[in-house]
């Protein structure tokens, strides 16, 4: 009647960490040999974020930093000014405020000749 009951295969670690973190997440798996092990998996990479509004930057792959050294610099840049660490609408943002800063710089210079003259 119970023959083919079976007791569940224990599993031991196989790091020294026994703790339930981040960095010590596993899963089971089964061996050719039909052996239950835990097999520990690598956390995931995220996505670069603008360094102005912290919104995810599109075009980049993800990935934890030490796989981004060793990627080629197209997987990791767009070509834009700023491309890879700042988005479009932020470098946007500043190409028109130091636009806007010039154009304030000139107009002030220009009253001061105009104050000049009249003096």
């Amino acid at each position: 009647l119970f023959t083919s009951v079976k007791m569940a295969q224990r599993l031991t670690l196989r790091r020294r960490l026994s703790y339930n973190t981040k960095s010590n997440r596993r899963k089971v798996s089964k061996t050719p040999g039909g052996k239950l092990v835990y097999l520990y998996e690598k956390k995931h990479g995220t996505n670069p974020k603008c360094g102005d509004c912290k919104k995810e930057l599109r075009g980049l792959t993800a990935a934890r930093p030490r796989e981004l050294a060793g990627m080629s610099k197209r997987l990791k840049t767009v070509s834009r000014t700023y491309g890879g660490s700042v988005c479009h609408k932020c470098v946007r943002s500043r190409i028109v405020r130091a636009f806007l800063i010039e154009e304030q710089k000139i107009v002030v210079r220009v009253l001061k000749a105009q104050e000049a003259t009249k003096k």
